[in-house]
C-alpha cells in the first residue's frame, strides 16, 4: 500500500472501520423483491434511518406511474415501491451522484430467503451482494468523508431505487433529473469476485408486442380466422434472424392461444433486445418497426408494440475513462489492482451515463452468482471496497492527491 496522506489514511480507516456486515445481514433479512411493496416499504425504512447518520435531507419519493402488458394483452398499471433519496450540501459547487437499489429478483414466494454461511468469509443470501452489501459500502464510505476537513465546497445526491431489477421504469426520469449537473456518478452494483469492474456495457430494450387476430373454427373454416399465434412467431423468427455480434435480439416468451380446434385470434410475444452502441439501437427499432409492419400485412393481423429501450449504450468515453484511471489510480495506492472490461450487463449506470455524467458502476462488494439462489457475497470485501470509495470520493471532492 502507497504511502498516503494523514487525512486520507484517517478517512479509510474510518470508513473500515464501519458495522457493514452486520449491515447487510439485517437488510438482506428481509425480502426486497422488486414486486413485494410490503417488503420495499420495510427495507426502504431501515435505509432511511441508516442513512439518517449523514448531515443531510433524507426523503422517500412515489415512484413514477408503469404499465404492463398481462399475458391476454390487457394494458394494466403496477405499483412500484418508494425510491429513498438524500442531498447533502445541495448548494455546494461540486457535487457527484451516488446510487443504488433495495430491490432484489427474489420475490416474497421464492425458495431463496434465508442468510447461510457458505464458508468463512463467504456469505450466501438474497441480495447480500447484489445490492445489500454494495448499500453497506456506500455508507461506510460517506460516513467517513464525512469526518475530513474542508467538505463544505463538495456536495452529493444519494438514490437508492426500488425498482432497478426490473428496469427501473419508476425511477428512471427521478435518476435523470438528480444526474444533472453532477461533475461524476459512482453505482454500487457488485464488481467481479476478483475485483474486475465492468466498463462499456451493452444498452436493453425490452417490449411486449400484442397481436390481435380473428378466431375460426379450425376444421371448418380455418382460413377466415387470423392466427395471432403463427403471427407472433413469424415475427419471433424476424426479429431473431437480424442478429448481429453487436445487437443481440433474444425472443423469451409468447403467450395466447387457446383450444386446438380453435384458431387463435391474441397473442403476446416478449423480446430483449441488447445494442452494443447507439448506432445498433437505431438499427434495432428500425426492425422493430419494419419487422411488425411486415407481419402484419402478412398475417392480417394488428400488432401493437408496447415498451422500449428503458437502458441506453454505455461506451467508454473521455470522460468515464478519466473516472476509472481515478479510482484505478486511488486501488494502487491501496495495493489493489483495479481492471475492468466490457459486460453485456446493463443497470442504472447506462441511464446516468447517458445524462452525460462519468460513472463507475461496480463500486460494491466483490462477490458473484448473483440473480441465483447460491448469491454469495465475499465478507472481507466490504471494507476493502469502502475504502477505495471512500478514497475515490476524497480526492474527487479535492482533498486528497489528485
Amino acid at each position: 500500500m502507497t504511502a498516503l496522506a494523514a487525512t486520507e489514511r484517517a478517512v479509510i480507516d474510518t470508513a473500515a472501520a464501519q458495522p457493514m456486515l452486520a449491515q447487510v445481514e439485517a437488510w438482506a433479512s428481509v425480502n426486497s423483491g422488486s414486486r413485494n411493496l410490503d417488503g420495499l416499504a420495510a427495507t426502504a425504512a431501515l435505509l432511511a434511518d441508516a442513512f439518517a447518520a449523514l448531515p443531510g435531507d433524507v426523503t422517500l419519493a412515489d415512484a413514477a406511474p408503469v404499465e404492463v402488458v398481462e399475458p391476454d394483452g390487457r394494458v394494466r398499471e403496477v405499483a412500484h415501491g418508494r425510491n429513498l433519496i438524500v442531498k447533502v450540501r445541495p448548494d455546494a459547487p461540486a457535487r457527484i451522484l451516488l446510487t443504488g437499489h433495495m430491490d432484489t429478483v427474489f420475490g416474497v414466494d421464492h425458495p431463496f430467503q434465508a442468510l447461510a454461511w457458505r464458508e468463512p468469509g463467504v456469505l450466501g443470501g438474497p441480495g447480500v451482494a447484489d445490492m445489500k452489501g454494495g448499500l453497506a459500502i456506500m455508507l461506510a464510505a460517506l460516513k467517513a468523508i464525512e469526518t475530513a476537513p474542508g467538505m463544505a465546497r463538495f456536495g452529493y445526491d444519494v438514490v437508492i431505487n426500488s425498482d432497478e431489477e426490473v428496469g427501473s421504469p419508476g425511477s428512471a426520469a427521478l435518476l435523470a433529473r438528480l444526474a444533472k449537473g453532477k461533475v461524476a456518478a459512482l453505482t454500487y452494483e457488485p464488481a467481479m469476485p476478483d475485483g474486475t469492474l465492468a466498463g462499456a456495457r451493452s444498452g436493453s430494450g425490452n417490449y411486449s408486442f400484442i397481436v390481435k387476430g380473428l378466431s375460426a373454427h379450425a376444421g371448418r373454416n380455418p382460413d377466415d380466422g387470423r392466427n395471432a399465434v403463427l403471427a407472433a412467431a413469424d415475427l419471433a423468427l424476424r426479429l431473431a434472424a437480424a442478429r448481429t455480434p453487436t445487437l443481440s435480439v433474444n425472443p423469451a416468451k409468447v403467450d395466447g392461444g387457446g383450444p386446438n380446434n380453435v384458431v387463435p385470434d391474441h397473442a403476446v410475444l416478449r423480446v430483449n433486445f441488447r445494442p452494443a452502441t447507439p448506432d445498433d439501437e437505431a438499427r434495432a427499432r428500425a426492425l422493430i418497426a419494419g419487422s411488425v409492419a411486415a407481419v402484419a400485412a402478412a398475417h392480417g393481423v394488428t400488432i401493437h408494440a408496447h415498451g422500449g429501450f428503458g437502458r441506453p449504450p454505455k461506451p467508454l468515453d473521455p470522460g468515464a475513462e478519466r473516472l476509472f484511471g481515478l479510482v484505478r489510480r486511488c486501488g494502487a495506492d491501496l495495493g489493489l489492482d483495479i481492471a475492468w472490461r466490457p459486460t453485456g450487463g446493463v443497470c442504472d449506470g447506462n441511464n446516468i451515463a447517458a445524462c452525460g455524467v462519468p460513472v463507475v458502476d461496480t463500486m460494491g462488494a466483490r462477490g458473484g452468482a448473483i440473480h441465483s439462489a447460491d448469491e454469495y457475497l465475499l465478507v472481507d470485501s466490504l471494507p476493502e471496497r469502502a475504502m477505495l470509495s471512500a478514497l475515490t470520493m476524497l480526492r474527487l471532492a479535492g482533498q486528497g492527491a489528485p
